[in-house]
């Protein structure tokens, strides 16, 4: 049986952040699919879901990610519904305070009870652990350097987008 991973995500944008809890989950799980998901909660977003998946594919190739992770998008319905789709049985959420972890608990569960789907929490490289991709945006949108943050493939959309 294979264990199938998703990693979902708004990536609005990927950060290195992101990248290294990918990296992690790669490493734990056969298969991993990352995946741009609609965030409700999000109404604004810098760059559309067919740009996100682009810039996720073009960093995981910066940065020499394994072959196991696959990019898409999903705003078809719930998540777990894709889960049962591809059929993945995990769900990796990066974490980087117990901010994050209270926000999360709550849907975890819900996903457990909706499908079965466990939800593991990654924590980041300490030195990413303060990063999110809003912080990116404002600091790039009031012209500060992000390119110890995202990869260089990120900044120059940022820098593009926001000439």
């Amino acid at each position: 049986m294979t264990q199938i991973a998703v990693v979902p995500g708004s990536f609005d944008p990927v950060t290195l952040g992101h990248l290294d809890v990918i990296g992690r989950a790669a490493g734990l799980f056969e298969e991993v699919h990352v995946l741009v998901v609609h965030n409700l909660a999000k109404s604004t977003a810098m760059f559309d879901a067919v740009d996100r998946v682009r810039l996720i594919e073009e960093s995981l190739a910066e940065v020499g990610a394994p072959s196991n992770i696959r990019v898409g998008e999903w705003t078809a319905g719930l998540l777990v519904d894709y889960c049962r789709q591809v059929g993945a049985t995990v769900l990796v959420k990066g974490v980087r305070s117990g901010e994050d972890v209270a926000y999360e608990t709550p849907m975890a569960i819900m996903n457990r009870h909706l499908a079965d789907v466990e939800t593991v929490f990654l924590l980041p490289e300490a030195s990413r652990a303060h990063v999110s991709s809003s912080l990116i945006r404002q600091v790039a949108t009031l012209g500060g350097d992000v390119t110890p943050y995202v990869p260089t493939v990120v900044e120059r959309a940022l820098h593009d987008r926001l000439r």
